[in-house]
């Protein structure tokens, strides 16, 4: 607050002091319209005269009272505002000063860096008249060897007798000659470097994706069993005189086989679409109950609708599995099929899949288009779905579908048709296929052996061990995935028994095809026997 608002304070309390006496002594005087014959009391008129000097008296001290205090905040606010200003101003300064401190060490820096350039200029300045006067020394130099060289030439030339262009014709065949088989045996290095590296990360692309993807193995069989409730509905499913039976199995295509089986019936067909199309349709009469020709023809009608719909479904979930654009409703209506065929008891729908996800991911660590590689994994096998109903093999058949149902890349029809070696090879994406095809294929458990082939591969696993002259005798166990060899302790040691483990290893490697590992393992004991008579 500055002076002149404190001034203008205290007038204002001044003449709100006047102006509450004013009209306390109005308050208290007698009023005009009091009648004239009324004459006031003298008592009364003294206490007011008395009253009204107090508030009068007390408003100027209560007028002197706000004047002070307003001086007094004038003066604070004033000795406040001084002290702001004078910071300030000392700021100012202090800023103004430290900018001048600033300018000076520039205009230092400024001045020591122009010397520093003016003493580099004249170290420049001598330099270059030293490489002025090493170069006219140089160049005379040059003059003279090059007279030096074509005197010596010209020598040369007299006791040869060769001219120049024969002498360098002579020295370059002559430089030939001699780096021939030093070229010869840096290419072969180079071939062998190449070949080598190329190995090594085909096998490392290989093994990645081996690595990366782990699919369930199931075989399928070409027979299914249908549980019933009792053997009575056994007489219910062949009918009178065979009626059910016969109608059932032509409508389906399959062979029901009723034997003396307790509580199953037995649905038989190559055609794995027809086999569990017919036992979905005998399980829905079993529990329906009711088994005639005429309720056999609806159910069945029913279950080949409900099995079309079930077959685009696998279909589209391969197509999602895989993650590639959707195809042709043809293409997956294919592939839905193929969850119903199975090639050497692999089922061919859950290899397409598996082989798309390998192409995927052996096509990323080239480089490649990843997207096309599963596409041409998935649909490699497409001919499998109706190589019956064509003529020629499934690659061929494929390759044919594909192209009649919309496929237009290129690399998708070569990869079909050449995955076998069916065409020449000359696309990356059918190698991938190829590649992707025979790993899925040769995974332990993919494809299920014949009871005579698995015994033949324990036996000949046993044999191998066998043919070592310390080895008594050896046990293949675990299916196959060890095994176990029995030392003779008198004519080995241990030692011995650890070389001959690793032997037999080495010989399982390059003597037997096998899937998986085999854990060899060599046992050397000797026992002491005695009677206690």
């Amino acid at each position: 607050m500055n002076p002149l608002e404190a001034g203008g304070l205290a007038l204002v309390a001044a003449l709100f002091g006047v102006g509450s006496t004013y009209f306390i002594v109005r308050r208290l005087s007698p009023r005009p319209n009091v009648p004239p014959d009324h004459t006031p009391d003298p008592e009364v008129a003294r206490a007011a005269e008395i009253r009204g000097q107090e508030l009068i008296e007390q408003s100027r001290r209560d007028a002197e009272q706000i004047i002070r205090d307003a001086e007094l905040k004038a003066r604070d606010e004033a000795f406040r505002r001084r002290e702001e200003l004078t910071r300030e101003t000392e700021a100012a300064r202090a800023e103004v000063r430290e900018m001048e401190r600033r300018i000076e060490k520039r205009e230092d820096a400024a001045e020591q860096k122009q010397k520093e350039l003016a003493r580099k200029e004249k170290h420049l300045d001598v330099l270059k008249e030293k490489l002025s006067d090493r170069k006219d020394a140089l160049e005379k130099k040059s003059k003279h060897l090059d007279e030096l060289v074509e005197q010596e030439m010209k020598k040369l030339h007299e006791m040869t007798g060769l001219s120049r262009e024969t002498a360098e014709r002579m020295l370059l065949e002559r430089l030939e000659r001699e780096l021939a088989e030093e070229i010869a045996a840096k290419i072969r290095h180079h071939d062998e470097r190449i070949k080598q590296q190329a190995e090594y990360r085909a096998r490392e692309i290989v093994t990645v994706a081996i690595q990366r993807y782990a699919a369930e193995q199931t075989a399928s069989i070409t027979v299914s069993t249908v549980d019933i409730p009792s053997d009575d509905m056994k007489g219910r499913i062949i009918g009178r005189e065979g009626r059910n039976i016969r109608t059932f199995e032509k409508l389906t295509g399959v062979d029901v086989i009723v034997d003396d089986t307790p509580g199953v019936v037995i649905v038989s067909a190559f055609d794995n679409v027809r086999r569990e199309t017919a036992r979905l349709a005998l399980t829905k009469l079993i529990q329906d109950g009711r088994i005639h020709p005429s309720r056999i023809e609806e159910v069945v009608a029913e279950t080949q609708a409900e099995m079309e719909k079930h077959i685009m479904e696998l279909g589209n979930q391969a197509v999602l599995d895989a993650d590639v654009p959707v195809p042709h409703e043809k293409l997956i209506y294919l592939l839905g099929r193929l969850r119903f065929r199975t090639s050497y008891s692999q089922n061919v729908l859950a290899h397409s899949v598996e082989v798309a996800h390998l192409c995927g991911l052996m096509a990323g660590e080239l480089g490649l288009n990843t997207q096309l590689a599963r596409r041409c994994g998935l649909l490699h096998d497409i001919g499998k779905a109706a190589d019956h109903e064509m003529e020629g093999g499934h690659p061929k058949v494929g390759a044919e579908l594909a192209r009649r149902y919309g496929e237009t890349s290129k690399e998708v029809l070569h990869a079909i048709s050449g995955h076998h070696d069916d065409v020449t090879i000359d696309n990356i994406y059918t190698v991938l296929v190829a590649a992707s095809d025979a790993i899925s294929a040769s995974r332990p458990g993919a494809r299920r052996e014949t009871l005579e082939k698995y015994v033949k591969r324990l036996a000949d696993l046993e044999a191998v061990a066998c043919g070592f002259p310390e080895v008594e005798q050896a046990y293949a166990i675990q299916a196959g995935r060890e095994l176990r060899v029995i030392a003779n302790a008198n004519r080995t040691t241990d030692a011995d028994a650890i070389r001959i483990c690793r032997e037999i290893a080495r010989a399982i490697e390059q003597q037997l095809d096998y899937p998986g590992e085999i854990k060899v393992t060599v046992i050397r004991e000797s026992r002491a026997t005695e009677t206690a008579k």
